[in-house]
């Protein structure tokens, strides 16, 4: 514990943003195999399972010999077409371990790994190959959903700079510029949901983004779109240090949401300290305590899949763990979800994990975003260009559409 006081985890210590990077490199290798391993007919709990076997094998990789906690901070999960939640099946469930990936269908694949209780998350969703997008083109609805989930993401993203923070010109410009009050959650949800619009799309309804902590996935701070009416408000707002677990989610249909029967299987230990009265209980609290500390955990991560189902329920009841609902669309539309892991330096915002940006070209559509707020928001960049030659300075003016992978690179470089 003195030690841990000692430490510096602030994005003050260059430590720390290594091992976040270190962390979110193993995420984005891990999640680039698992999305080759989505193909129809392969079964969720299978490659939920090789995705969690594949995260330990990167993590032991690293700061071996150190003295650190490292390990998993999101197990694998892969969610179907109209699921809103991460979704990780058992091999025990017997109406759900056959459950398997379809041609066509909207798929999200979440995970992490975490150095030293610092962790990155990252989600992507994917379109199963099929006979539609055989030639690596997305037509129709499901480009509209892509393309309204990937431009509503850069969006937020820069909605959520500090304000002034990237301000050029004179001292009393960007004093000016620093002296602006920060994006209210509403006019965010009343941006986003313009940019969703445009694609026939809606919002998630209650998409949350978090401020990580050591230790701590859902911290003090959290953005909350399209709030649903009976609360689950927003507090807080990003700042220089911050690290953010930044989600959106966007939907086909309404974007209301609605909880499955589905056994939840994904589980969180909170803070709350209660004398178990099973043996069972108290024993499978001690395992969880020990592997996962407090970032989630799949059931089937457990030693015997089986008992875990039973020494849950007294640790759920008691509010010792924290289950996650599985929830879906209400009306089963296709959902698509994104989730970024960023640090927001003095020079802007590092994507630490990050879906990969995709390829905009192969998105066939007639729809497109005409209003000229948001166009002019998406031209801007999330992060001050550090390179020393200033070779991008002739790319300076790049259309939203291209702007993304030039700022990963711009950003990579911050300290």
């Amino acid at each position: 514990m003195a030690e841990d006081a000692a430490v510096d985890y602030t994005l003050n210590n260059p430590d720390t943003l290594t091992k976040y990077k270190t962390a979110a490199q193993i995420s984005l290798k891990v999640l680039e195999a698992v999305t080759g391993w989505c193909l129809e007919g392969e079964k969720i709990v299978s490659i939920c399972e090789r995705g969690d076997k594949f995260l330990a094998e990167e993590v032991g990789k690293v700061y071996k010999g150190k003295k650190i906690s490292k390990g998993i901070s999101h197990p694998t999960t892969v969610s179907p077409s109209s699921y809103v939640t991460p979704y990780t099946p058992l091999s025990t469930d017997a109406e759900e371990a056959p459950t398997s990936l379809k041609a066509n269908e909207a798929v999200k694949i979440q995970l992490g790994a975490q150095i030293d209780g610092l962790g990155t998350i990252v989600c992507d969703t994917i379109i199963i190959p099929g006979e539609a997008n055989k030639d690596d083109k997305l037509l129709g609805r499901e480009a509209d959903l892509l393309l309204a989930t990937h431009y509503a993401n850069e969006l937020l993203l820069r909605l959520m700079i500090p304000p002034g923070l990237l301000a050029s010109g004179t001292d009393e410009e960007k004093k000016k510029a620093a002296s602006i009050k920060p994006i209210t959650q509403s006019k965010m949800t009343h941006l986003l949901e313009k940019v969703v619009k445009s694609y026939g799309c809606n919002l998630v309804e209650g998409t949350t983004s978090w401020l990580f902590e050591r230790n701590e996935i859902e911290g003090k701070k959290k953005i909350v779109l399209s709030p649903p009416s009976d609360g689950g408000k927003g507090e807080g707002v990003p700042e220089i240090g911050d690290v953010w677990g930044v989600e959106m989610g966007v939907s086909l249909g309404t974007g209301k949401i609605k909880t499955l029967e589905n056994r939840p299987t994904l589980h969180r230990r909170t803070t709350i300290t209660y004398q178990l009265k099973r043996p069972s209980s108290r024993q499978t609290l001690s395992e969880i305590v020990k592997k996962f500390g407090t970032f989630p955990f799949s059931l089937r991560q457990l030693e015997d899949e089986r008992a875990a189902k039973v020494g849950v329920v007294e640790c759920v009841r008691s509010n010792v763990l924290r289950q996650y609902e599985v929830v879906a669309d209400k009306d089963s539309a296709p959902v698509a979800r994104l989730l970024t892991t960023i640090a927001i330096t003095k020079n802007g915002i590092v994507r630490l994990s990050a879906p990969p940006a995709p390829s905009l070209e192969q998105y066939k559509t007639e729809k497109k975003i005409t209003d000229e707020e948001i166009l002019k928001i998406l031209e801007q960049p999330v992060a001050r260009s550090t390179g020393a030659k200033g070779k991008n300075k002739k790319k300076k003016k790049k259309p939203a559409k291209k702007a993304t992978e030039e700022e990963d690179e711009d950003s990579s470089d911050e300290e």
